[in-house]
């Protein structure tokens, strides 16, 4: 810790990002990457984007935000363009969340609120930006009960399908948190939505305060362009749009931004990438169900098991040793389990027989 840190710098407690190995070569299945790669079509638009690299990129990103928009039946001021959701949902927390302390003689603001397993980005960000937040249990089936947000709260955040259970609420569900805080914001970070959950999308126009969150990173296999987006109504975008330009406003190269355009229109190739991870998931649920783990109903792309007899840390060293990369938490309520990353159906078939192997 160095004398030179601020006090804030020093009480802070980062996200930690998946390991990325450099000392050997492993089957990658711990930061959920997709295994596939990026469209044909994104591939060539990238090839001859170098010819306006001089130049700073459109810091609205229209080009972008028409195509998101046309997409889902939309508008461009429903749309904003981040650097990769993550930057996004950082801006969410200081746009629409209160710091605490409030200046004098305003009122402490109420504390948004989470589940206490979910995306460990959460915390790190409120903490980051001072705000006061409450977190709730899951379930002892790992789903979360939404009546925890009929609580009163400052906003709220919840990934749907939730990570790292990959276990999804649907729609009518999402109503429900919406309805019992009217006056508050609902952020739903949707990272992995496109593997079988149920956008929240088609309510932006019913509910003014929701703000629902994507990114290329999954299903559109761009995590390296980094490209996120938000949809919600034009005051909220617009809120976006303020802290974006109080930190950077050319958030988003004009790289990614043509690569994330031709990831949108590539339709046909989304569909059959998405299907075949989905496919490859729902086999290897079985396999492991087989086994004798307890497997959740993921709708994202991974899987999250424990068995009832191998640690998740054993697990984890045990396949870590035959060269299997997977992510497993040191948070008591899930030490147990591990997530597991759907790669192709070769890389998937390892890390069975490597499991069958440690198990039996």
């Amino acid at each position: 810790m160095s004398k030179y840190w601020s006090k804030k710098l020093r009480g802070l407690s980062p996200y930690v990002p998946g390991e990325q190995p450099r000392d050997m070569k492993y089957i990658k299945l711990n930061t959920n990457e997709n295994p596939y790669p990026p469209s044909p079509a994104v591939l060539e638009r990238i090839s001859s984007s170098g010819e306006r690299l001089n130049l700073y990129p459109d810091f609205s990103a229209m080009k972008l935000r028409n195509t998101i928009a046309d997409y889902y039946g939309l508008k461009p001021e429903n749309i904003f363009a981040g650097n990769g959701s993550d930057e996004i949902l950082a801006f969410c927390f200081r746009a629409f969340f209160d710091s605490s302390p409030a200046p004098e003689p305003t009122p402490e603001p109420e504390k948004i609120i989470f589940p206490e397993v979910t995306y460990s980005f959460y915390p790190s960000y409120a903490k980051l930006f001072d705000i006061n937040y409450n977190t709730f249990d899951l379930n002892s089936d790992f789903t979360v009960n939404i009546q925890e947000f009929a609580k009163k709260n400052g906003g709220i955040v919840l990934a749907n399908p939730n990570a790292p259970t990959g276990i999804a609420l649907n729609v009518s569900e999402i109503k429900q948190i919406l309805d019992m805080n009217p006056e508050k914001v609902v952020v739903i970070d949707e990272a992995y939505v496109d593997f079988g959950g149920e956008s929240a999308i088609p309510l932006i126009d019913t509910y003014s305060n929701l703000v629902v969150i994507q990114t290329f990173s999954k299903s559109r296999s761009l995590a390296s362009m980094r490209v996120g987006f938000a949809i919600g109504n034009a005051e909220l975008i617009r809120g976006l749009e303020i802290v974006r330009d109080s930190f950077n406003s050319y958030t988003v190269n004009c790289i990614s931004m043509n690569a994330a355009i031709e990831a949108i229109n590539d339709k046909a190739y989304f569909e059959t990438v998405r299907n075949r991870i989905i496919k490859t998931r729902e086999r290897v649920k079985v396999a492991f169900t087989d086994m004798g783990f307890h497997v959740t109903n993921s709708k994202a792309n991974f899987i999250f098991v424990g068995h009832p007899e191998k640690s998740g840390e054993e697990l984890f060293l045990r396949l870590r040793e035959k060269g299997i990369l997977v992510r497993h938490f040191n948070k008591k309520e899930i030490a147990n389990y591990l997530r597991i990353t759907i790669g192709t159906d070769k890389d998937m078939d390892a890390v069975i027989a490597a499991v069958k192997y440690i198990l039996y």
